[in-house]
């Protein structure tokens, strides 16, 4: 098995031919949020970020609530926090600007989504299903105001503790991915705190999704991507 990782949409675009299965990390916080409501039960529906209206009608078609793309009180939302609540059979329709994107576009790889919470049992699933072939890891990142990709560093990390459990023979991307994570140690979730996406999440009075993400392999769901939905595999 080789392990592939790069960056972003256009990683999606230039593996998903490549690899027999495609592994999203977007740590803060969509990965972080469909391991906590696949966890429990619910299937996630990931969808583009910016067309309410176009949210809705899916989310009908569908049958399923269409998540709030803002964070904000009780109402459920891309914020994990706001996951918890959510029962077995629920369906919910889950926009974000990055990983709900990345999620629609892996083409006939097989998708599954992870984050720190649940790297080691994606990685170990992965395994299983590919059979040898080839995998690739592609942290998310975020967006700078023009819209171009900022690498982020949870992702990153979040990565390589995917390739870390992946094994298999890594590119020079994967090997950096996995060594930064390796690095890192215990300070793994210091140091996403500390990121800018985390302190920007701190700073609106999200801490607690933070939290929640930095738990490192406290999950053993693996979220895959079943007829448009995220699903327990």
């Amino acid at each position: 098995m080789r392990v592939h990782c790069e960056w972003g949409l256009t990683g999606v675009h230039a593996l998903r031919d490549r690899v027999a299965a495609l592994i999203v990390v977007d740590v803060l916080s969509f990965c972080t949020a469909v391991d906590i409501a696949v966890s429990r039960g619910a299937v996630v529906y990931p969808f583009p970020y910016g067309d309410a209206t176009a949210a809705e009608v899916r989310a009908k078609r569908l049958g399923a609530m269409a998540a709030s793309p803002d964070r904000a009180g009780d109402q459920v939302s891309l914020s994990p926090a706001s996951l918890a609540r959510l029962n077995a059979g629920d369906k919910i329709l889950l926009p974000s600007p990055n990983g709900s994107r990345l999620s629609l576009e892996g083409g006939g790889a097989m998708t599954m989504a992870a984050s720190l919470r649940n790297a080691s049992a994606v990685a170990e699933h992965a395994r299983q299903l590919v059979g040898g072939a080839d995998v690739a890891v592609i942290p998310a990142g975020e967006r700078w105001a023009d819209g171009s990709l900022r690498p982020a560093i949870e992702d990153l990390l979040g990565a390589g503790a995917v390739i870390a459990a992946l094994g298999g023979v890594c590119t020079a991307e994967a090997e950096l991915a996995r060594r930064a994570f390796m690095a890192a140690g215990g300070d793994v979730a210091d140091l996403v705190a500390d990121s800018l996406s985390g302190r920007e999440l701190t700073g609106r009075g999200f801490a607690r999704d933070v939290e929640l993400a930095v738990e490192i392999d406290v999950s053993a769901t693996v979220p895959l991507l079943v007829n448009a939905g995220y699903r327990r595999a």
